[in-house]
C-alpha cells in the first residue's frame, strides 16, 4: 500500500488535496475549545467594541504567522519536521520536532477530558473533582482517546472526512445555539459586555487571540504540504484561522456574558439542547485532536526513524492514559509551552526564504545542527515567557528572528 501521509518525503503534485478538503481540515484544526476559555477572558476584560478589535488584531497576526508557514508547507511540499531538518539540522531539528511533539500530545489529552468530564457529569450526574472520577469517566475518556486516535491513525484521508461532517455541523449548531442564548437574554449585546472588570487593553486582548491557537498554529505546514499551491494554502490558512478561531472565541464569549461558563456546552444545555450540545463539544474537540496527534505521529517519526502510524498510536495511548490528570495538573504548563512554539515557526520560514532555492530543488546540504537556530528558539522562549510587555508571541518571535538572522550573516562573512 502507498505511504499517503509522506512522513519522510515531499507530498508528489498527484497526491495534493482540493481546496475544499484544506479549508476544512483547517477550520476543524481551529475547532478548539480551549480557545473558548480565551473568549471567557476576553468577554470579562473588554466591551464589544474592544472585544472585536482584539478579534481582528489577534487574528490579523496570527493569519499572517499561519499563512506564511501555510504557503512554505505547500510550496515546498514537506512537513514541519521535514522542514526543521533544513533550516535547524538533522539533529537540531530533535528540538522543534520534539516541542511541538509535546505540547500536541497533551493538549490530545487535555481535549479528551474536555470532553468526557462535562459529559460525565451531565450525562450520568457523576461528581468529578480534581481528586476523583468514577470509572464511568475514565471509560469515556478510553472510548474518545479511541475514536480520535484511530482516525489520526489512518491518515489524512480519515482527518478530511472527520472535517467535512464535524466543521459544518459545529459551525451551524452553535451559531444558532449563540443565537438563541442573545436573543433570550435580558439585554444587548454591548450591555452584557459592559458587564465585568474591563481590565484589559487592546493589545492585551489580541496577545489572548493569538495565543488560544498560536501553538498548534505552528504545525499548519503538516496539512497544508497537500494544497495546490504556495498561494492557495496562504489564503485557505488565514481565512480558517481568522473565521474558525474568531468563532470559537465568540462561543466563549457568548457561553461567559449569557450563562457564566466558558464554553458553547453550557449555552445549549441551557436551551435544553443536551444531546445537540454533546455533538457539538465531541465534534468540536475531535476535529483538533485528530490533527494533534497526527502531527505528534510525524514528529515522533521523524526523530526516531519509525512509522507515523505507530507513533501515532503511541502517543494516543499516552495521551488517553495521562488525560485527567493533564486537565488538572498541566494546562498552566502548557500556555508556558505555547510561547516556545512560536520562536520555531519564525525561523522556519525565515530559514526557508533565505534557503528557497536549496530547499525547492533538494540541492541543500545535509548538517548537524543550526546552533544560531536552536539559540533563537530557546531565548525567544525565555523573552517570551519573562518579559511582561507587549504581546508574549510577538517579542518571542522577534527575539527568535533577530538572534537567527544575525548567526547567518556572521556565518557568511
Amino acid at each position: 500500500m502507498s505511504n499517503i501521509d509522506f512522513e519522510k518525503s515531499k507530498v508528489p503534485a498527484a497526491h495534493r488535496r482540493s481546496n475544499l478538503t484544506l479549508f476544512m481540515i483547517m477550520m476543524g484544526f481551529t475547532f478548539f475549545s480551549a480557545s473558548m476559555w480565551a473568549g471567557q477572558n476576553l468577554a470579562n476584560g473588554l466591551d464589544l467594541k474592544g472585544f472585536i478589535m482584539a478579534l481582528i488584531l489577534g487574528g490579523i497576526i496570527l493569519g499572517a504567522y499561519t499563512g506564511a508557514l501555510g504557503f512554505i508547507g505547500a510550496e515546498s511540499g514537506l512537513s514541519l519536521d521535514l522542514l526543521s531538518k533544513r533550516v535547524f539540522g538533522e539533529k537540531g531539528s530533535w528540538l522543534p520536532s520534539s516541542m511541538i511533539s509535546f505540547t500536541q500530545m497533551g493538549w490530545f489529552g487535555v481535549g479528551l477530558a474536555m470532553f468526557a468530564i462535562p459529559v460525565a457529569k451531565e450525562l450520568l450526574g457523576l461528581e468529578v473533582t480534581p481528586d476523583s472520577m468514577p470509572w464511568q469517566g475514565y471509560a469515556m475518556v478510553a472510548v474518545a482517546g479511541i475514536l480520535m486516535t484511530a482516525s489520526a491513525y489512518f491518515g489524512i484521508k480519515s482527518l478530511t472526512i472527520i472535517s467535512y461532517i464535524a466543521v459544518p455541523l459545529v459551525a451551524i449548531l452553535g451559531t444558532v445555539a449563540m443565537i438563541m442564548a442573545v436573543s433570550n437574554g435580558d439585554s444587548s449585546l454591548v450591555e452584557q459586555f459592559a458587564k465585568g472588570s474591563k481590565d484589559l487593553s487592546i493589545i492585551a486582548g489580541a496577545g489572548l487571540v493569538i495565543g488560544s491557537f498560536v501553538s498548534g498554529g505552528t504545525a499548519t505546514p503538516n496539512f497544508t504540504r497537500f494544497a495546490k499551491s504556495g498561494k492557495i494554502a496562504a489564503i485557505i490558512t488565514v481565512a480558517a484561522f481568522f473565521l474558525g478561531n474568531s468563532l470559537m472565541l465568540l462561543f466563549g464569549a457568548i457561553s461567559s456574558i449569557y450563562v457564566g461558563g466558558n464554553d458553547i456546552f453550557e449555552v445549549m444545555l441551557n436551551l435544553n439542547l443536551f444531546y445537540f450540545a454533546v455533538i457539538v463539544l465531541g465534534l468540536n474537540i475531535w476535529t483538533t485532536n485528530d490533527n494533534a496527534i497526527y502531527s505528534t505521529g510525524l514528529g515522533l517519526s521523524s526523530m526516531t526513524g519509525l512509522s507515523k502510524k505507530s507513533m501515532v498510536l503511541v502517543s494516543g495511548i499516552i495521551g488517553t492514559i495521562a488525560a485527567v490528570w493533564l486537565y488538572w495538573n498541566f494546562c498552566g504548563w502548557l500556555n508556558i509551552l505555547n510561547c516556545t512554539l512560536p520562536p520555531v515557526g519564525i525561523i522556519l520560514v525565515i530559514g526557508y526564504f533565505m534557503n528557497r532555492k536549496e530547499i525547492l530543488t533538494d540541492e541543500d546540504k545535509t548538517f548537524n545542527v543550526n546552533w544560531f537556530a536552536v539559540a533563537g528558539v530557546i531565548v525567544g522562549a525565555v523573552v517570551a515567557n519573562l518579559l511582561h510587555w507587549g504581546i508574549a508571541s510577538i517579542n518571542g518571535m522577534v527575539t527568535a528572528a533577530i538572534i537567527f538572522i544575525a548567526g547567518k550573516l556572521v556565518c557568511r562573512k
